[in-house]
């Protein structure tokens, strides 16, 4: 087996490709020791000492190295946890058995919720987040939840590499917001939630 890895625009994170899915759907998202109790393989690669996230996407996880820490030190030990579990064939998530089986929390953790009488401008603005902006964003090792919108203000959680990166905001502002504002012009304003 052979693991391929990318870099992501946020220097602290890579992107490994096991040239097999990984999620079967939807992504997950780790920004903590206690959050990956849940993924023996999450819980493998914090216990490194030097990761202080890891996402799994459809077909890739992105680690995320602590500060100071050199990915000429840290790439050869992530290469070989995640090596030992896919080559094993371990469960991605405790309890589940073996293969990928998915204990993920709910999707509306964190929602801010929507304006009453907006159900046709947030399926526009979910479909171009779908279509548009998360293949981009995935690209990059991360991904992207919609949250809310109120007020004019869309809210949008960035995750994976995508999450902490130095271009986010930029992403978030100049890429995100433009998008939007130029298809659904009751966007005003696009924030981090």
């Amino acid at each position: 087996m052979f693991i391929e890895t990318e870099t992501t625009p946020n220097p602290a994170t890579l992107k490994f490709l096991p040239g097999q899915q990984v999620m079967p759907s939807g992504t997950r998202d780790f920004a903590t020791p206690e959050e990956a109790e849940a993924s023996p393989l999450a819980q493998a690669l914090f216990d490194t000492g030097e990761v202080t996230g890891v996402f799994f996407g459809g077909d890739f996880v992105s680690v995320t190295a602590a500060p100071g820490v050199a990915w000429s030190d840290l790439k050869p030990q992530v290469v070989a946890v995640l090596l030992d579990h896919f080559v094993s064939q371990a469960p991605l998530f405790a309890g589940s058995g073996t293969g990928n089986g998915i204990a993920v929390p709910p999707e509306d953790a964190g929602d801010i919720g929507n304006d009453e009488g907006t159900e046709d401008i947030v399926a526009q603005i979910e479909e171009l987040i779908e279509t548009r902006v998360r293949p981009a964003v995935a690209n990059d090792g991360g991904d992207i939840r919609y949250r809310g919108f109120r007020d004019g203000v869309v809210y949008l959680a960035m995750q994976g590499a995508c999450s902490g990166c130095p271009s986010s905001t930029a992403t978030l502002k100049h890429g995100i917001e433009g998008l939007l504002k130029h298809y659904v012009p009751e966007v005003k304003e696009v924030r981090a939630a």
